[in-house]
């Protein structure tokens, strides 16, 4: 295969899978890291992929990666950091869950729990808990995003700023090193934002991946939450917000 066609086939699985790593591709083609990287240099040049810790990203960095594509990505992590941010909510509290692939793990991480209520703008979590009997499941209304079963829009947001909970469980799309909170749809962002303003306890989830990805909407900043559970933190500037603004900082795994 010569260089061209095996950058080709690079931008493609950029493409299909949102980012690609340097030891995914070293296995994929049988060639040195060193290879890997060149091309990937090149690619970058190019304006082809976008340079990430570890690899490379597709351009379309402003759309969101299929969200059942999502759901296979770091599967173990999630699962942890859900188990952790349920170990935060004790029984008989209320709660805001929004939404995303790691809030649902926490969703499913909350299902020994007795007495919650939820009040939630995602589908996928709805349906994760309703079949729970200790817990009661309030949906918003809005409009219904087919891509996600997420419920987004201006109708979703009047609905979240009638209740004021003990807790909210956000999942987000980005974080910059600033700390910055990002998404990709401005309509959820201010679903998002007006849950953050209406809990006492904000409990940010995150997986390592969203230090590495760009979204064009700002939420918030990470010094609005109250605790931050993720599988590792890569960097010195989030661990600073961390300490600086006595936010928990709760790290499941290892780099």
């Amino acid at each position: 295969m010569t260089p061209s066609m095996r950058q080709a086939k690079i931008v493609e699985l950029a493409r299909q899978q949102g980012e690609v790593t340097v030891d995914q591709l070293v296995a994929a083609f049988d060639v040195t890291p060193q290879t890997i990287r060149k091309d990937l240099n090149i690619l970058c040049d190019r304006g082809a992929l976008k340079r990430t810790h570890g690899g490379a990203m597709h351009p379309s960095g402003v759309e969101n990666v299929e969200y059942e594509a999502r759901r296979q990505m770091a599967p173990a992590e999630k699962r942890a950091i859900g188990k952790a941010a349920a170990a935060l909510i004790p029984d008989h509290a209320s709660l805001f869950i929004n939404i995303g692939t790691t809030t649902e793990a926490v969703a499913q991480a909350l299902a020994d729990h007795r007495g919650l209520m939820v009040i939630t703008n995602n589908i996928n979590v709805a349906n994760h808990l309703r079949i729970v009997p200790s817990v009661e499941v309030v949906i918003s209304g809005g409009v219904v995003r087919p891509s996600d079963g997420g419920i987004v829009g201006e109708a979703a947001v009047d609905f979240i700023r009638q209740f004021k909970v003990d807790y909210a469980v956000i999942g987000v799309s980005a974080i910059d090193p600033d700390g910055a909170l990002l998404d990709y749809d401005f309509r959820e962002v201010k679903v998002a934002q007006a849950i953050i303003a209406n809990a006492r306890h904000v409990i940010v989830v995150s997986d390592q991946s969203k230090f590495t990805r760009t979204a064009p909407v700002r939420i918030g900043h990470l010094s609005q939450a109250h605790s931050f559970i993720t599988d590792f933190c890569p960097l010195d500037s989030i661990r600073k917000v961390c300490a600086d603004r006595e936010i928990q900082l709760i790290e499941t795994g290892t780099a």
